[in-house]
C-alpha cells in the first residue's frame, strides 16, 4: 500500500490540490492516517471483511477525499464499492483519482443517505465525523441486510451515547465494538450495527440504491 498512498498523495497535490480533500500533506502521516486507517478493518474486525464478501456491495458515507472508500476498493476489487458525497465537487474529484488509480470498482455519487432507500444487503462505512444514532435513524430500508461499520476515535464516552440510541430505534443490534492502534494517532474504535429491513411498498420520494449501481 506504500506505493498506492504515493500515487494517491501524488494525485492530491496535483491539478485536484484546490479542493481541500485533505488537510494531511506528509507523506507518512497520509499513509497511517488516510490509507492504513481505512483498510486496518478488514484485519482487527470479526465481521467487516466476512459481511463484503458476503453482499459484495460497499456503501462509503461521507467520503470526502476518498477515505476509506478508495483505499477499501483497492484491497477488495471484487466488491462493488459505492459512495455518498453530498459536496459535488468532491465526489467529482474522487471518481478522477479512482481512475488515475486504475480502480474499476468505485461509484462515488453526488447524492445524501437520506435520499436514498437501501432495497440491497449492503455494508454501510462511516470515517466522516457523524452522530451514530441520527445516522441510524436516517438509514431508510426494504427487504435488506443492512451492516454499518462506524469508524470512531477512542473517546470511551461515546459508548455511552450509541448505547442509550439503541432502546428508542429498536431494530439495529450492535454487532461489534473493537479498539486497536493506528499508528500516529490515538487509535482506532470501530463500532459496527446489524438491522433486517421486512419488504414494504415503494417510497416514491427515495431513490433505490439498485438504481445506483
Amino acid at each position: 500500500m506504500r506505493e498506492f498512498s504515493k500515487k494517491y498523495q501524488q494525485i492530491l497535490n496535483g491539478p485536484l490540490a484546490g479542493i481541500n480533500l485533505t488537510r494531511i500533506s506528509e507523506p507518512e502521516e497520509f499513509y497511517h492516517k488516510q490509507i492504513l486507517d481505512s483498510v486496518l478493518p478488514l484485519e482487527n474486525s470479526e465481521h467487516f471483511k466476512k459481511r463484503l464478501l458476503e453482499t459484495k456491495l460497499l456503501l462509503d458515507v461521507g467520503f470526502g477525499g476518498g477515505f476509506p472508500l478508495v483505499p477499501l476498493a483497492k484491497n477488495l476489487p471484487e466488491v462493488t464499492c459505492l459512495g455518498f458525497e453530498a459536496r459535488g465537487k468532491k465526489a467529482t474529484a474522487v471518481s478522477e483519482i479512482s481512475k488515475e488509480l486504475g480502480l474499476e470498482n468505485v461509484r462515488p455519487c453526488h447524492i445524501r443517505l437520506e435520499e436514498v432507500l437501501l432495497d440491497k444487503d449492503v455494508v454501510i462505512t462511516v470515517k466522516a465525523v457523524a452522530d451514530i444514532r441520527k445516522i441510524l435513524e436516517m438509514i431508510k430500508g426494504r427487504d435488506a441486510k443492512v451492516s454499518i461499520f462506524f469508524y470512531k476515535g477512542p473517546n470511551l464516552q461515546e459508548k455511552e451515547e450509541w448505547a442509550s440510541c439503541l432502546a428508542p430505534i429498536g431494530a439495529w443490534t450492535l454487532l461489534e465494538d473493537i479498539s486497536y492502534p493506528v499508528e500516529m494517532t490515538d487509535g482506532r474504535r470501530l463500532i459496527s450495527f446489524e438491522r433486517n429491513f421486512v419488504p414494504r411498498g415503494t417510497a416514491k420520494e427515495l431513490v433505490n440504491l439498485s438504481e445506483l449501481l
